[in-house]
């Protein structure tokens, strides 16, 4: 379980003397064995939020636990460690490696090219043509991102931590990646998955909902209880109308 307890970040200014506050005294639980969902207005922290999680960003004030322990000054390396995965929004291209190598550095074993192949199929991608293709610029940023969350699947995290997931890529590809995260849901057993994303598609198949807005928890509850507010067909909370929820199946 991951519990957030008023994490708070902020950046300078222009100025160089004044702070930005981006993400703003946010307490938050992420139980095990459930899809938790992060939407929210563009620029309201959410890919913030994410990174502070992974510890690619360090809270200004606040703490973050992990299954009991303090992971707040944590490196990625160390949370890594302890089982949390993470899938940027923009993959990083590795030159020089090739996609099995990647995969392989996942799982921390000999994984065999069998096994590799099986995790690149669950993303849509035909093995037989990525298996030994460089992880550079000759990848499109939808292949790439498939094969990042190919990685993810391999090394199984304890929590997993994909941000934008749908960015990038194609509506074939789009749908792929619905079956693959509702396959996680299917399999959960001891793990969680949370996914930044403003796709109904993906806020669809969620067990919770958490919106950040302004850098703020404006909502968090079950599915059914928050995505009829986001997408205005519950005229009991108008004020939770955001707007930022893409309808249909058609990925950014």
């Amino acid at each position: 379980m991951l519990e957030l307890k008023n994490i708070s970040f902020q950046v300078a200014g222009e100025k160089g003397d004044d702070r930005i506050e981006i993400v703003r005294n946010v307490s938050l639980t992420i139980p095990d064995e459930k899809l938790i969902v992060i939407t929210g207005p563009n620029g309201g922290g959410k890919s913030t939020l994410a990174r502070l999680i992974m510890g690619i960003e360090k809270p200004t004030s606040g703490q973050i636990l992990y299954n009991g322990e303090d992971i707040t000054e944590l490196s990625v390396t160390e949370r890594a460690r302890r089982g949390i995965g993470f899938a940027f929004q923009q993959p990083v291209r590795f030159k020089g490696i090739e996609v099995f190598d990647l995969i392989r550095l996942a799982t921390g074993t000999k994984l065999s090219v069998k096994d590799a192949c099986q995790y690149l199929s669950a993303v849509g991608l035909c093995a037989r043509d990525y298996i030994n293709r460089e992880v550079s610029g000759s990848l499109s940023g939808g292949e790439l991102k498939r094969i990042e969350i190919a990685t993810v699947l391999a090394k199984k995290p304890q929590l997993a931590v994909f941000d934008e997931p749908e960015a990038g890529i194609d509506l074939w590809s789009f749908q792929n990646l619905i079956e693959v995260f509702e396959g996680m849901r299917a399999n959960i057993q001891g793990s969680s998955i949370l996914i930044i994303s403003h796709q109904e598609r993906i806020l669809s198949i969620a067990d919770e909902i958490v919106v950040i807005r302004d850098g703020q928890l404006a909502l968090h509850g079950p599915k059914e209880e928050i995505l009829p507010t986001l997408l205005g067909t519950d005229s009991a909370v108008p004020d939770c109308k955001m707007g930022t929820v893409t309808k249909g199946e058609t990925a950014e």
